[in-house]
């Protein structure tokens, strides 16, 4: 079984780099931008990516399907964020583990609603009303295939409406994970969002938000501490922006250096995602996190004001069956995010 799923897994891999992968920009430019949303609280709180850790959260693998192992069996899981502007985005998936086939499987459904908009004329009359929505359905499948190694696959069926305007799209995820539960440490390679439109909005491929990630994780010994490293779009280098408003090339909180210093600093520095997670209590049911997303921070600030955009934190506490969590993430100087979750497993329920 352990062959024929590794072959499964490698003709997903090939057939989903058939696909078009010509999304070579950041943010903005390809469409079904919202699976890069962050599926969870704790996700949010940890910079908005976490694909390193290992663990009972089913709300990892919608992001890094190698992670799904036996401790997700029967776990399920809501989430929702707040936006501003009544903005608001979900997730639900639940988990199951596959003896005969040593296999764990996943599902889940994200979505993000934008709200009611006011239908108008080329007047600027209003005509009537529309509303604008994106689901992604995922199911996924991850196994470990020798000792310490995990590989994993999810595909995401994706529907996308606005107004008149619809788009039907199917997008995979491929991807492995090295696991030394004797160190704490963890290491994670991921092929994110490789697919393309199947309809579009108007007769116009474009181009879906393919991105590969790396990632590293590590439990201290002597401390209730996990910090994790991840490094985002490793298939390009130049993630910058080119404003051509700006006066002046400003690194990490308004410092100023040379603009070919502060070029290669700051576009090499918005690769990456730092965060952390305080783990207290004999099964760690209670958490502390922060994160530091240096891409969110430059691309939110505003010349000449500091702010905390990047920046993320939030909490994690388990209540009899079920775990709460909440993360907060500053997306803007006069905006952030609010995102909430629970969680529990139905096992816990027939123990009664």
């Amino acid at each position: 079984m352990k062959n024929s799923l590794t072959k499964v897994l490698l003709y997903l891999f090939l057939v989903t780099l058939t696909f078009k992968m010509t999304a070579q920009v950041v943010g903005g430019s390809t469409v079904y931008q919202f699976v890069n949303l962050p599926a969870s609280a704790r996700i949010t709180a940890l910079g908005g990516n976490l694909i390193t850790v290992m663990d009972d959260d089913i709300n990892l693998a919608f992001a890094n399907p190698s992670l799904l192992n036996p401790t997700m069996h029967r776990q399920i899981s809501f989430n929702h964020n707040f936006f501003p502007a009544g903005i608001s985005t979900g997730y639900a998936a639940y988990g199951h583990y596959l003896n005969r086939w040593k296999t764990t499987m996943h599902a889940g459904m994200a979505y993000v609603n934008y709200g009611t908009f006011d239908q108008t004329d080329i007047t600027g009359a209003v005509t009537g009303e529309f509303k604008a929505a994106e689901y992604a359905f995922t199911v996924g499948a991850g196994k470990e295939l020798y000792e310490r190694v995990s590989v994993g696959a999810n595909l995401k069926v994706i529907t996308s409406q606005f107004e008149s305007y619809h788009s039907f799209g199917l997008l995979g995820d491929v991807a492995a994970i090295f696991h030394d539960t004797a160190h704490n440490f963890n290491l994670t390679l991921v092929m994110k969002n490789i697919g393309s439109q199947i309809s579009t909005y108007n007769s116009t491929h474009e181009p879906v938000p393919f991105e590969m990630q790396a990632g590293l994780s590590k439990k201290l010994k002597h401390l209730p501490f996990r910090f994790s490293i991840i490094y985002r779009y490793l298939d390009r280098w130049n993630v910058l922006y080119d404003d051509p408003n700006s006066e002046e090339d400003l690194f990490f909180f308004g410092d100023t250096l040379t603009a070919t210093k502060s070029n290669v600093l700051d576009n090499l520095a918005r690769h990456f995602i730092f965060n952390g997670e305080f783990l207290f209590g004999k099964k760690d049911n209670f958490r502390l996190r922060a994160g530091y997303n240096h891409l969110q921070h430059k691309e939110m600030a505003l010349r000449n004001l500091r702010s905390l955009a990047g920046f993320s934190v939030g909490v994690g506490l388990k209540i009899n069956r079920f775990r709460v969590e909440f993360g907060r993430a500053a997306y803007h100087l006069g905006a952030g995010v609010n995102h909430f979750s629970i969680s529990t497993n139905l096992k816990e329920f027939t123990k009664m």
